[in-house]
């Protein structure tokens, strides 16, 4: 029992004596340590720091949201050359529901907010709405083109020779069953395809090509869809019936294999040499190449081989992405861009070509009248150019507000910022409508001079005649 309690005694006393150690040993790190912890203790407050990460990352979600943005336009050129935004002549109005999951993200305009910040968030706005204004020079080559045949014209690829052929390109890709009015973009193609070609003198070869219009848009069909290319008509003169019965071979189906079908072209085409024979191609497509190719690099060879065609391009209801790829094909081969979204302005487009080919037939008689005619034209064609950029700069400076309440709305602005935004508007505006005065200043110069010195060199060429 006595042994017992001893032990219990000096257990006691053991635990004791290690708890007094121990205090001494944390007193004795703590006064070490103590002038350490001091020294750190701007680099050790758990919670600013914390703070200070979350300001940080919030800092470059912003930065993020707001990346790569184009600058607001400050001169005709510039707006003539911007990119459309993704709600480019949408209503964007009804689209409220697309536009609010696009700013979700989007952080609240501080109330203590820079100009720099106001602007940042203008050019936002800006990007999302901004329209595509028809360029002067894709109307002044339409003019060249459409003057095809006259002394004026110094391209030799726009001389009239012995021979006229003509051959359409047409994407069969899967995103031609779109519909617009109630009729499939591939119908409305075939149509005016087959106006356009039924117009042209019986003396000219004719040709329809086809691309893409085998197996579908998946993946597994790509290879296959990538190869099809087919010329599903001509070369040949234009027979009603079976050409008809070329258009029942294909619908849309697959992928845009465009520069295949460029190459397959030029294939064609070579027995055509350009001494003798004027060459024409219009390439008709709602998007983008698809299978790997670069179209715009076989467009520039095509133009610079012997061939030399007149390479016309028309964008049907395509995106902005496609619009600049066939826009560059059309550019770098000297032709022709246009852009239409619905039937009634492809219709237009193959109207122009149509008279070319008249002018192939009759352009070395009345050749003054053929330069009043032009004269003429070119005033209506300068009168929709005017209307087509009006009607753009109407529908984009409604959209501007209507994002601009849709901000306001979700809060991301408040009322007393909307005013600034509403300023900018009309800044932005003046500067469109006053581009829009000097641009068509410009055309209806360009339109007289040019006209009175075609007509006073054919003025010399019949004097000297006579």
């Amino acid at each position: 029992m006595k042994k017992s309690f001893f032990i219990f005694i000096i257990a006691i006393f053991l635990a004791l004596t290690g708890c007094k150690g121990e205090n001494q040993d944390v007193s004795q790190a703590g006064k070490k340590n103590d002038q350490t912890v001091q020294a750190n203790k701007e680099e050790t407050k758990p919670e600013p720091e914390s703070e200070s990460a979350t300001e940080s990352e919030k800092t470059k979600e912003d930065v993020a949201f707001f990346k790569d943005l184009p600058d607001v336009p400050k001169t005709a050129g510039e707006l003539i050359h911007q990119s459309a935004g993704q709600f480019a002549d949408q209503d964007v109005f009804s689209e409220e529901a697309k536009v609010i999951e696009e700013i979700k993200d989007m952080p609240p305009l501080a109330e203590d907010a820079s100009e720099e910040e106001y602007e940042k968030y203008f050019q936002y706005v800006y990007a999302q709405v901004a329209t595509d204004f028809p360029n002067p020079e894709d109307l002044i080559n339409k003019w060249e083109y459409s003057m095809s045949g006259d002394p004026a014209v110094k391209d030799g690829r726009f001389t009239f020779k012995e021979n006229y052929n003509v051959e359409v390109i047409l994407d069969a890709s899967g995103s031609m069953a779109h519909t617009i009015g109630g009729k499939t973009m591939m119908e409305l193609a075939k149509e005016a395809i087959s106006k356009f070609l039924a117009s042209v003198p019986e003396e000219a070869n004719v040709s329809l090509r086809v691309y893409g219009h085998k197996g579908t848009g998946s993946e597994s069909d790509k290879k296959l869809s990538c190869s099809s290319i087919e010329q599903v008509y001509g070369f040949g003169k234009y027979e009603e019936a079976a050409f008809k019965k070329s258009l029942n071979k294909f619908q849309p189906s697959g992928w845009t294999p465009l520069a295949r079908a460029l190459e397959e072209s030029k294939k064609a085409l070579a027995k055509f040499d350009a001494k003798t024979n004027t060459n024409l191609i219009y390439v008709v497509s709602d998007g983008i190449e698809t299978c790997g190719g670069n179209p715009v690099e076989v467009a520039k060879s095509f133009a610079n081989s012997n061939v030399s065609p007149i390479i016309n391009v028309i964008g049907f209801n395509v995106d902005s992405e496609s619009q600049k790829q066939l826009k560059e094909m059309a550019k770098i081969s000297n032709g022709v861009y246009t852009t239409v979204n619905n039937g009634d302005q492809l219709q237009d487009e193959f109207e122009r070509a149509s008279k070319v080919m008249e002018r192939w037939e009759e352009w070395k008689s009345d050749s003054h009248s053929d330069a009043d005619n032009q004269r003429v034209e070119n005033s209506f064609d300068i009168l929709g150019f005017s209307n087509d950029w009006g009607s753009r700069a109407d529908t984009q400076n409604l959209n501007i507000s209507y994002f601009l309440s849709i901000m306001e709305e979700e809060e991301k602005i408040n009322m007393e910022q909307r005013e600034f935004f509403n300023k900018r508007s009309i800044q932005l505006e003046n500067l469109v409508n006053q581009a829009q005065k000097d641009v068509v200043n410009d055309l209806e110069k360009l339109n007289i001079e040019k006209i009175d010195e075609l007509k006073k060199q054919i003025d010399e060429k019949y004097r000297s005649n006579t």
